[in-house]
Order: structure tokens, then sequence, then C-alpha cells
């Protein structure tokens, strides 16, 4: 799914055009029991509810693709009897009225969802009568598929901030009272899959808070799909190569990484132009290696990094941008307009010394002589009258100034 059909889904979740037909959910304790289950009908909830609930179902589907959201992948060969796949399926076709079916993917997610404390399952039913699209991208109201989904949601439930606060009933300031709260979307999925503006049964979106560290756990032995690594775990994995290979945080080194970024971007501009706009630039070991390469880095460095990249990207090859560090980009920029202006001082004092005649010790001299590079080579000093004097010989067609004036 790309960010256009993930926002043709997402703006449904809106109070004019939502159309849940049903949300069920389970509430679970810090030693992994249901201490509740519930079902509602998703528009007859209350405004706040409401709107709370689809605030999570919204973010379900929120961040960044390829990031916070990926599309991963089931085994065909793995879609049989009892796998995940298949609870999903059956999930999916009871349009979440089966009580005993639910109770069982309760389990199923208590069991392989590695979390500490307590938290909130959330599942939501929708169907999608998809809109004819024109080849201008205009909707029209011919319907062409139906799309028949569930949202999965986990959040954190914790208890609220111990602080003071007005107690009515008593008409005193006294402790708050503390309550378990919904926190944020932690994981979340959303299957099928709506790829090409149509259903993908293979395929699910995986949504996910934590970019570093995310619940590979639960979408293999619950979701039961195949893993993605996220950008951010491409471009830490690619900065530890980096920083393996170039040794402790120097001055240098940083520079040098700054220097790959810089190449990086360079490298990304020039691919753009050659395969166009919307094509991805997937990035090859040997385009890592020339890379590090014009980066000034030894031959050794490059062979180490090279295969530690292959290695690490064995299955997939990471796209150019995931690995590209927009914050060192600026850094960079940072870096390069402060040698700019170190050369500019550099130049700067040069001709301040060469207007002025400052001394390299910074005293200014007595007689500040200024003459032409070819006229330099005949300036003399001669004893005159006792005294040590400097002789410029003047033609007959050239001027002289003392001070400023012509004489």
């Amino acid at each position: 799914m790309n960010k256009k059909e993930i926002n043709e889904i997402k703006r449904r979740f809106k109070k004019d055009n939502c159309n849940f037909d049903k949300m069920v959910g389970c509430y679970v304790d810090a030693n992994k029991e249901m201490v509740l289950t519930f079902k509602e009908t998703f528009l007859n909830l209350e405004d706040e509810e409401f709107h709370k609930y689809l605030e999570i179902a919204n973010k379900s589907l929120s961040g960044t693709v390829g990031n916070n959201l990926l599309e991963l992948p089931f085994d065909p060969s793995e879609e049989i009897e009892g796998s995940g796949h298949d609870l999903l399926m059956r999930l999916r076709e009871s349009r979440l009225q089966d009580e005993k079916l639910l109770i069982e993917y309760y389990n199923r997610i208590i069991e392989s969802y590695d979390f500490v404390g307590n938290f909130l399952i959330l599942l939501y039913h929708d169907t999608y009568d998809i809109p004819v699209k024109t080849t201008d991208d205009l909707m029209l109201d011919e319907s062409e598929e139906v799309y028949d989904y569930i949202i999965c949601a986990i959040c954190p439930v914790q208890l609220s901030k111990p602080g003071l606060g007005y107690r009515e009933d008593e008409n005193r300031i006294g402790a708050r009272i503390r309550d378990w709260v919904v926190g944020p979307v932690d994981t979340a999925f959303t299957f099928p899959c709506f790829t090409e503006r149509s259903t993908d049964l293979h395929a699910c979106l995986a949504y996910t808070k934590n970019t570093k560290e995310p619940h590979v756990e639960f979408w293999e032995n619950c979701i039961g799909c195949g893993t993605k690594k996220t950008s951010t775990q491409k471009k830490n994995a690619f900065n530890n190569m980096l920083d393996q290979a170039l040794g402790e945080e120097t001055e240098e080194t940083i520079e040098k990484k700054l220097d790959i970024q810089q190449n990086l971007s360079d490298f990304i501009t020039v691919e753009t132009e050659r395969l166009g706009e919307d094509e991805p630039i997937i990035l090859e070991p040997q385009d890592v290696a020339n890379i590090l390469t014009d980066s000034g880095l030894s031959d050794m460095k490059v062979e180490k990094i090279q295969a530690n990249f292959e290695n690490y990207f064995e299955t997939a090859l990471p796209l150019a941008d995931e690995l590209l560090d927009e914050k060192a980009l600026k850094n960079n920029e940072l870096r390069l307009e402060k040698n700019v202006l170190k050369e500019r001082v550099v130049d700067l004092t040069q001709q301040l010394k060469e207007a002025t005649g400052v001394t390299s010790e910074g005293k200014l001299p007595d007689i500040v002589v200024k003459v032409s590079e070819d006229k330099a080579a005949s300036v003399t000093t001669a004893i005159v009258d006792g005294k040590k004097c400097v002789c410029v010989p003047i033609e007959p067609d050239e001027t002289f100034m003392l001070n400023g004036e012509e004489i």
C-alpha cells in the first residue's frame, strides 16, 4: 500500500464518512489475563467515545510508509487451517460477530505480544464500496469492488499520574483519584491490504510506534506474516557499520561520515534525474563502495563496510533514501558554510594586511609602500645622508601618491 491508498481509506475515519459496523475489544492486565471483553455498534457510541475510538483507528494507519507502516506478506504455503492468516480470514468473514473466534484471537494476541503491563486490544470491521476512479483521478459513484477489512490496534493502559486536584464532593484540594488511562497505539495492523485500490488477501499493513524495536514477535507469532526492517533500523545498522570501520569518534571521523552522507545525497540526486521522480532507487553494494571511495575511505575500510552491508541486507536491499540522515546533511551544510567563512576570514585578513601593512605581531608600521607586482622588483634600499632609505624609481609616465595625495 502506498500513501495515496492509505489516505483513501483514512478519509473514511471521519464523523460523516465513518462506516465501521462493529468494534470489539478486550482489556488485559499485567498478568496477561482477560479482565473485560466488550462489543459495540460503532455508530451508536457517545460522541466523546466515538471520536476517541476513531482516533485510535486513524493512528493505526498513520506515520511514514516503510518506517511506521510496513506491508508484510504472508507465505502462501503457510495460509493453512489454524494459521494466523486463516484466523484473520474467518474474523473478517464473521464481521467480528463470532464470540468464540474472538476469544481465540484475543488469546493468540496475549500469548504472542511481548509487553509488560496492562493493554487494550481493539478490533474494527468495515466494508468500503470502492468507487471507480477515472484516469484523471475523479471518483465516480459506481462501485467496482467491495473492500472488506479489519483493523487490530493494541494500546498500553497505564495509571494516570499522581497529583492534586479539586475534590468537588468535599469542596477541597486533595489528591487526584488515579485511574487507568488508554494510551496511544503501540502496535496495529490492517488486514487485508488495499493494494492498487483492490483487496490483497496475501498481505497486511502493520503499524509500529517504536521504529527502532518493533514487535516482530507479534508479526510472526500472531499475525503469522513475514517481517521487514523499518527505515530507522536500516539507517541505524548502516551507521553502526560506519562506526565499526571508522573507529572511535573524532573530528576526522565525524567529517568522514558527513562526507558519506553528502555523497549519498548526491548519488540520489543523480539517480533521480536518470530514473525519474517516481522510480525507487535501490542501493546496491557496489553503489555503497563507490560512495565510500569518493568520501576518501581506504580500500580496507570500504571492503569491510561493503561486506557488512551485503550480509545485513542479504534478503532485501534498502532504498537509498532510507539510509539518508537529514540531520547529518544539515550539519554538513553548516560545516561547509563554516569552512567558507573561515576561507573568507583568511582572505579578508590578507587583504587587510596588504592594505594597512600590519606586521606579523599585529602592529601598524610607520611606513607603508604599495607598488604593483611588476614594480616591486625594482624597489631597493640605500643609505642617504647616513640614513637608510627606500628607493622607488619613478618613470616619466608613472604617478606617485603619498598618503592619498598625488605628487
